[in-house]
């Protein structure tokens, strides 16, 4: 699998913060690297799930699209991409 096989998508949705005290629904945008838009969409429910402990049905996608590298503005997600090589120790 070559770096250019592997894109960059911008998923864009809402998540349902504290869903039992005071709910509240928040917009996100996250960049990741993934093969395929559905690739992108699984990554992107499983950090909010890790990171937020958001529930997949407390999710809303509104949007996942392909973008240039250009246009992303996550420093991690560019490092990656320009990366040649991965070296394993």
């Amino acid at each position: 699998m070559s770096g250019s096989e592997v894109k960059v998508y911008r998923v864009e949705g809402e998540m349902l913060i504290a869903h039992d005290r005071f709910p509240e629904w928040r917009k996100f945008v996250k960049y990741v690297r993934a093969l395929k838009p559905e690739h992108a969409l699984e990554r992107v429910y499983s950090e909010l799930g890790s990171n937020h402990k958001v529930r997949r049905r407390h999710i809303k996608i509104h949007k996942v699209e392909e973008v240039p590298l250009e246009e992303v503005d996550d420093l991690y997600i560019i490092k990656l991409s320009s990366l040649e090589r991965f070296v394993k120790v």
